[in-house]
């Protein structure tokens, strides 16, 4: 393991059943980076993110999180560890309002003092939240449960922040907010993994990417430079 990285995978294999989704798929990521993984739908980027938060198990391959081996790490385990995924679809607590659902998000911290912190926190980082912050999650607009389901994640205080597709589903205009608010916590140190099917706009907002097809990494390097290439202009930018 490299002690330069906060997440370095190695060789990572997934399979469902007979099949396998990851390929052996090797990459990484600093303290502080944002790292975009692009790729077409069904090229096995959601069940990488899956198998990284400890929601799928690994055929074989190593996972590095901050020097230590996550093979022994459950789910809830990574995440006071320091690792938070936001997943495809956002999986808000429908039934429980805004606040509710960001205080799951600090389930397991303690310090009540600090968590009240964080809540003005986040709803100065997303003030339609504190708008709403009454309003069951369910009856926001998807826009608004993006946003909850990324400010839930950060209530738990992570390292690493884990974006599955951001942007699925969204108008334009709130397309545009969310990487507003992606690249403005980046900002701020923290380090993110990106999947995004917008490859123009998670590669605009990262410093390096990885291009994943059919379960295998097929391209890497520094985010300008992905974008100037042609096979990725042609595949994903509409070049």
């Amino acid at each position: 393991m490299n002690p330069e990285y906060l997440l370095e995978i190695r060789d990572l294999k997934v399979a469902y059943g007979g099949i396998q989704a990851v390929k052996g798929i090797s990459l990484n990521v600093a303290p502080g980076e944002l790292v975009a993984l692009i790729g077409s739908n069904g090229a096995g980027k959601s069940t990488t993110l899956k198998t990284l938060a400890g929601l799928l198990p690994p055929a074989s391959g190593h996972v590095y999180y901050q020097g230590k081996n996550l093979k022994e790490l459950a789910a809830h385990q990574r995440v006071t560890q320091g690792m938070a995924l936001v997943p495809e679809g956002r999986g808000v607590f429908a039934r429980l309002n805004v606040t509710e659902n960001l205080l799951m998000g600090a389930y397991s911290r303690d310090n009540r003092a600090e968590i009240n912190l964080d809540l003005d926190r986040m709803y100065a980082l997303f003030p339609r939240l504190a708008e709403r912050c009454g309003q069951l999650a369910g009856t926001l607009s998807g826009g608004e449960q993006q946003m909850l389901a990324m400010a839930r994640a950060l209530m738990s205080r992570p390292r690493l922040l884990m974006l599955d597709e951001p942007s699925m589903g969204l108008a334009p205009l709130m397309v545009q907010k969310i990487f507003e608010t992606i690249r403005e916590i980046s900002a701020q140190g923290m380090s993110i993994l990106l999947i995004e099917q917008n490859a123009r706009l998670a590669l605009q907002a990262a410093s390096r990417g990885y291009v994943m097809e059919s379960g295998a990494i097929t391209l890497s390097g520094a985010a300008v430079e992905l974008l100037g290439n042609d096979a990725v202009q042609r595949a994903y930018l509409g070049g």
